[in-house]
């Protein structure tokens, strides 16, 4: 955790050294005012007359000083956010960059909402920088503190003891109480990332909610998390409460013994009005370096807590030393230069293959167990069975999107350490079962910054022309978030025109018409089997596609029941002729709807 601190003020080090250079006269320049306060007050109790010029000349120059140090203040403050947002930027596109591009499958270290992930990418950030922005104004108080000391010291050391002994047992009960406040912090962290990630589901779910009628049942809920983050974070900060307490309390006692030590030399004439009004000026910017050092100490649990859970979001091989590498932010000027499209794969495919493959998933023995599938160029496989079967997790765990239990993925007879580093665009496009966009522009979502080269192609492949020529704005429209601005078929279908713009050896497609009447559905499976990629992998129960199908692979409570060409499969597997008839394995829940009037393909 203290590698990451201290890797994040040395990724843009200049920056980092000119703050705290410039903080280094904030701390400094009381050091004059208390020299001033004691001339000046030295004058007006001394016994001899002082000229009132020569006061108001010292008052003048102390207004001076206080003024230059207020400059110095904003300057310092605006010229360390750009570090600080610069920091919280890089540590966020660090855990950004593991997710979707480091080894491995993501899904196995994403939070269970996508709430809770937005939670740590925004407090669990903010607390490890704060750390290390502490550390700022560390060299100038520690600076101050020992000049104010050396000064004191020289006037009376028994006051100055009586100063600094308080502060040291300030210190060493912040440092017992770490682990404490480490371990509230992380609960209140949790709770509030509990109640982001309920309310996050509630806003993406809210059309549920309302034809259930569940809105009691929903903000009952949200009130008992609330409630349980509120319980959680009274705690935590009653803890950094106490401690700040602490050394608020420290800084009076040192200022009381001050007084009750300094009545009878001040009474003796050995301690003038000046030394005293020096004591009590030092005393207040001295509290600044126990505040620092007490801030470091309670902030290190804190972004211990917040290393952890940021470093949970990144792959298995990656640590805490991986969170604060590299130096590419770019927060002003231009911006950086957009990456060409990466050259053509020198593998083209052949074949892809899972052999054996297993994923477990839950207690309840669901998944898949020991699934073979073999993909050749060329042709169109359609993956079907009943609802929980495993045809998502199938398609899912070939592309590497969710960890192996065991088995194999191969392209072209070479087996894959790690298929989702591999099977990317254009190797492979994915169009998932639950259409995801981004509240911006048609094209933006579409080519999410790859080339245009194949946009036309993609939406006249995904039956997308007539729906783009009737809106108003074209490719411009603002789909809004989640895409809510387009019907569920427009969505599937943009989903679709999205992969196929990579332009991929194999499309990979899962319940891609199951919204979409059957003309347009027709329609669709048409292009796509006859002029889209060479090789497409179908997750579907639709006629539509069944029927163009020149592998069926049928699943049944994830093992393979059956597999090969679709008239075969109606004579010879029990599985497929009940799916296909429109009845599932309750007898009773329609599975495959009719695409067209024909009757049943039998033999």
């Amino acid at each position: 955790m203290l590698l990451v601190a201290a890797r994040l003020a040395r990724f843009d080090l200049r920056r980092y050294l000119i703050g705290a250079f410039l903080w280094l006269p904030v701390s400094v320049i009381p050091l004059a005012g208390g020299l001033l306060l004691k001339e000046i007050f030295d004058l007006i109790g001394g016994d001899a007359p002082a000229a009132l010029e020569h006061i108001l000349v010292l008052c003048a120059v102390y207004a001076g000083v206080e003024l230059l140090r207020g400059v110095v203040i904003v300057v310092a403050w605006s010229y360390g956010v750009y570090w600080w947002n610069a920091a919280a930027t890089l540590l966020r596109a660090n855990v950004l960059r593991s997710i979707l591009t480091a080894p491995g499958p993501a899904a196995a270290r994403l939070p269970h909402s996508s709430g809770e992930a937005v939670a740590r990418m925004r407090d669990d950030v903010s607390d490890v920088v704060e750390l290390t922005d502490e550390s700022v104004p560390l060299a100038g108080m520690s600076l101050f503190g020992v000049a104010a000391v050396v000064v004191m010291a020289s006037i009376d050391p028994v006051l100055t003891l009586a100063l600094i002994v308080p502060m040291i047992l300030i210190a060493l009960v912040s440092r017992l109480m770490g682990t404490t406040i480490a371990r509230l912090h992380g609960d209140a962290r949790a709770r509030g990332a509990a109640v982001a990630s309920f309310v996050g589901e509630l806003f993406s779910g809210v059309l549920a909610v309302k034809t259930a009628g569940a809105e009691t049942a929903a903000l009952h809920r949200l009130r008992h998390l609330n409630r349980r983050r509120r319980d959680a974070d009274v705690k935590d900060r009653v803890a950094i409460g106490l401690l700040h307490g602490l050394t608020v309390a420290g800084i009076e006692v040192g200022v009381g013994l001050v007084l009750l030590l300094t009545a009878s030399s001040m009474r003796r004439g050995d301690f003038t009005v000046g030394d005293f009004a020096l004591f009590t000026a030092y005393v207040g910017w001295m509290t600044g370096l126990p505040r620092v050092v007490g801030a470091i100490l309670y902030r290190i649990p804190q972004s211990a807590v917040g290393v952890g859970r940021l470093t949970r979001l990144m792959a298995a091989h990656e640590d805490a030393d991986h969170l604060s590498r590299g130096k590419e932010v770019h927060l002003t000027g231009p911006p950086p230069p957009v990456p060409a499209s990466p050259p053509r794969h020198h593998d083209p495919l052949e074949v892809v293959e899972a052999r054996g493959v297993t994923v477990r998933l839950g207690v309840n023995g669901g998944g898949l167990h020991s699934v073979d599938l073999r993909v050749t160029r060329g042709s169109f496989t359609v993956v079907t069975g009943a609802v929980g079967s495993g045809k998502t997790t199938l398609v899912r765990a070939l592309l590497g999107l969710v960890p192996l239990d065991a088995g194999t993925i191969s392209w072209n007879g070479v087996s894959l350490d790690d298929p989702g580093s591999h099977l990317v665009p254009g190797r492979a496009a994915y169009a998932g079962q639950v259409p995801r966009l981004l509240s911006a522009s048609l094209r933006e979502n579409l080519l999410l910054g790859h080339a245009d080269d194949h946009l036309s192609r993609a939406l006249k492949l995904a039956a997308f022309e007539d729906d783009l020529a009737g809106m108003a704005d074209g490719l411009g429209t603002v789909v809004g978030p989640r895409g809510i601005r387009l019907s569920g078929g427009q969505l599937q279908r943009a989903t679709a025109a999205r992969a196929l713009v990579r332009d991929p050896d194999l499309l990979v497609v899962d319940d891609l018409s199951s919204a979409l009447d059957v003309e347009t559905e027709n329609l669709l499976w048409e292009r796509l089997a006859g002029d889209g990629p060479e090789t497409v992998l179908v997750v579907s129960h639709r006629r539509a596609a069944l029927e163009r199908a020149d592998q069926v692979v049928v699943l049944d409570r994830g093992r393979v029941a059956g597999s090969g060409p679709l008239k075969e499969l109606l004579r010879t597997c029990p599985e497929m002729r009940r799916l296909w008839d429109g009845v599932g394995n309750s007898g009773q829940t329609p599975l495959i709807l009719r695409s067209r009037v024909d009757p049943p393909l039998t033999s």
